[in-house]
């Protein structure tokens, strides 16, 4: 199972996940959450080792925009956490993975993602709220049952220690990874590295078994 904690921000809180050998790193490119990155500086970004997937996250942005941020700070992924459509993944797919987020609820039909499958590397469910994300309320994983397509998907959406156990019940072919974010931090864009020490260790557990 592979690990993405997103939402960072500050130098020394990415060294400390660094040093939890994190899978995938995500690094919020919009303004309209408190985990937004701003002018982050470019050597954080450089700081992090070419085995975890940098991923620069979006919501509904231009695609100019993306491909320069991607090339100032060579990204290796990019999630669409907004809107989008497949032709925005399409456009980038084969040049960075291609992360293309879902809010989910009990009347999500994931028929609806028929048109992404070939554009997208991954999908990543969430749970649907008003906001994009950063909510840390979960949905019913039960619906995760529904979903028929070959494209392997992270969970996230309010991940948690008090419920990370349950994690291990979910048994669908293609579960990929987990998103870790609102609920292990001190504040906003800063993680509490002792909550992801903890949740990394139950990760690799459930992995085990």
């Amino acid at each position: 199972m592979k690990i993405k904690v997103c939402g960072l921000r500050e130098a020394d809180n990415v060294k400390a996940i660094v040093a939890l050998n994190s899978d995938y790193m995500g690094f919020i490119f919009y303004n309209g959450t408190p985990r937004f990155v701003g002018n982050i500086a470019i050597n954080i970004i450089d700081s992090i080792p070419s085995n975890i997937i940098k991923t620069a996250v979006f919501v509904n942005e231009d695609v100019d925009k993306i491909k320069q941020i991607i090339n100032k700070y060579s990204f290796d992924a990019i999630q669409l956490h907004g809107s989008e459509g497949p032709e925005i993944g399409a456009e980038f797919k084969g040049h960075v993975k291609v992360i293309k987020a879902f809010g989910i609820n009990d009347d999500f039909n994931f028929e609806d993602l028929y048109s992404y499958v070939d554009h997208v590397d991954y999908f990543l469910f969430d749970t649907k709220t008003s906001i994009y994300g950063g909510s840390g309320e979960t949905y019913d994983w039960a619906l995760l049952d529904n979903y028929r397509f070959d494209v392997p998907f992270f969970l996230s959406g309010g991940l948690s220690l008090e419920n990370l156990e349950s994690v291990n019940e979910i048994h669908h072919p293609k579960f990929y990874g987990v998103d870790l974010n609102s609920r292990f931090e001190i504040s906003p864009a800063l993680k509490n590295i002792e909550k992801l020490e903890i949740a990394f260790e139950m990760l690799k557990q459930n992995d085990n078994q």
